[in-house]
């Protein structure tokens, strides 16, 4: 029996080419069971752990059957929290990159006049949290009316951030006629009454989590006084000197305080916490998917939104006082196939939330000693040769679709009555350049940025210099990158 392929579904060329671009060699379980499923346009809930690629198992029919030609939002898709939202914004545009599907992202925290522009644009995609959506919808912002298809992301922890009543006036606001996929670490008793409320016939699929919890993740115990537990912080990360770490704090004051100490001791590190704008924790979450830094000190805040295939180590330097919480901090490594780690410290106080976790994982999470004054002595060479050497730059999915991608800055738009077409029928007269290099073409009113695919952004970006759109000589130049 031959292994599942992509090449099984009924797929375009264009998301094809989008995924061998990006280096997805094989479905997971989740999107072998999802993809033509949700080909067929059927409603279904989706039980699945995270880390499981469940992103993809909905991006990838939502960018196959949406239609390029359609102006206004065909799929909306619900996400607890604002990295989520960009993550799989991100994860849209990219697997939609050759088809030129446009998707945006509405969250909170983030200029609403800015975001009303975004909506008036032309938007396959809508990514957003619910209470921002549900603001755009009272103020009649958000069209709504061509939705065909509506994703409820993480709907357990929708349910625990309170956002279950705004999800169901939002379904309320929706077309009758759409599909609905609903993705879930958990089925909670709430989030099983909305399915059976607002969707078809759900097919309910599980993708089972024991086997990977037990073999791609090695767990451990340490119990510490709280006062002890910076001390043990850095004997634990000097013994298990990880390449990437995210260590894990239950408030903002707590990361501020690790953030401080290890940068004292000249870890390579940074922090993210809902305290900080979102710009920032947006630059901070990319320079770490980059590998510009080691360690990375959090909330819970980005326990959902990080995707990133390599993380060695994670370290719950508070331990998480909801099931649920364990899962999906802990599910930030051993991913894509790769073994990793995650230690947790835990106060004697915290015995109770230690056993609740255990009973829901199914397993009992293996106790340690604290590391020897010899253990860390013996690690201490390495560990300092590996603070020292500079990290390097990691290669995601989206830099190597990048590599062929170059977005174009134009100082013209609607008020100088410019259309895409102009800048498809402009370009595609360069010689060497046709309509398939030509990506995603967004138009503000005084300007425009044009995606060039396949390597040939330089050319165009040279010949464009001393040629007219419409008559009107635009100044041209590389688009600045977040």
């Amino acid at each position: 029996m031959s292994e599942p392929s992509f090449n099984d579904y009924t797929l375009s060329d264009d998301i094809r080419r989008a995924l061998d671009s990006m280096g997805y060699a094989k479905p997971t379980e989740v999107q072998s069971k999802v993809i033509p499923i949700a080909l067929q346009k059927k409603d279904m809930t989706v039980k699945s752990h995270t880390g499981s690629g469940k992103t993809a198992a909905y991006g990838i029919p939502i960018c196959e059957l949406v239609e390029w030609e359609e102006n206004r939002p065909q799929a909306l898709i619900l996400t607890p929290t604002r990295e989520l939202a960009d993550q799989v914004k991100e994860d849209i545009m990219n697997i939609g990159r050759f088809k030129r599907i446009k998707a945006t992202a509405i969250y909170g925290k983030q200029p609403f006049a800015r975001q009303k522009i975004q909506l008036a644009h032309k938007n396959h995609v809508v990514v957003g949290t619910p209470g921002r959506v549900m603001d755009h919808i009272e103020r009649d912002t958000i069209d709504l009316e061509q939705v065909k298809y509506l994703v409820i992301d993480e709907a357990d922890e929708m349910l625990s951030m309170g956002f279950i009543e705004q999800v169901e006036k939002i379904i309320r606001e929706l077309p009758k006629d759409r599909v609905t996929l609903l993705f879930s670490a958990t089925l909670p008793k709430d989030v099983e009454r909305l399915c059976h409320k607002y969707m078809k016939q759900p097919l309910d699929i599980e993708i089972q989590t024991a086997g990977r919890t037990t073999s791609q993740i090695e767990h451990a115990l340490y119990t510490v006084k709280d006062d002890d537990k910076l001390n043990l912080l850095r004997d634990v990360a000097t013994v298990e000197n990880p390449d990437s770490c995210i260590i894990f704090c239950r408030t903002q004051v707590r990361v501020d305080v690790v953030f401080k100490e290890l940068t004292k001791h000249g870890y390579p590190c940074d922090r993210i916490h809902g305290g900080m704008e979102q710009d920032d924790r947006s630059q901070v979450m990319n320079a770490f998917k980059r590998g510009e830094f080691r360690y990375l000190i959090a909330t819970d805040v980005a326990a959902r939104g990080i995707d990133i295939d390599n993380i060695s180590l994670v370290i719950n330097y508070d331990f998480p006082q909801e099931n649920e919480s364990y899962v999906h901090r802990t599910g930030r490594t051993g991913r894509a196939g790769n073994r990793g780690k995650a230690i947790s410290f835990a106060t004697p106080n915290e015995e109770k939330f230690v056993i609740n976790a255990e009973r829901y994982v199914g397993f009992e999470i293996p106790r340690r000693n604290h590391p020897s004054k010899d253990a860390v002595a013996y690690a201490q060479a390495s560990f300092d040769a590996k603070i020292k050497s500079k990290a390097g730059v990691k290669k995601d999915r989206i830099s190597r679709l990048d590599e062929e991608i170059l977005k174009l800055y134009f100082n013209g738009g609607k008020k100088k009555k410019i259309r895409a077409v102009d800048f498809v029928g402009t370009i595609a007269k360069i010689e060497g350049v046709s309509a398939e290099d030509i990506g995603i073409i967004t138009i503000e009113d005084n300007a425009s940025y044009v995606d060039i695919l396949n390597g040939k952004g330089r050319l165009v970006l040279n010949k464009m210099q001393d040629t007219t759109i419409k008559g009107k000589l635009l100044k041209v130049r590389e688009a600045n990158k977040k």
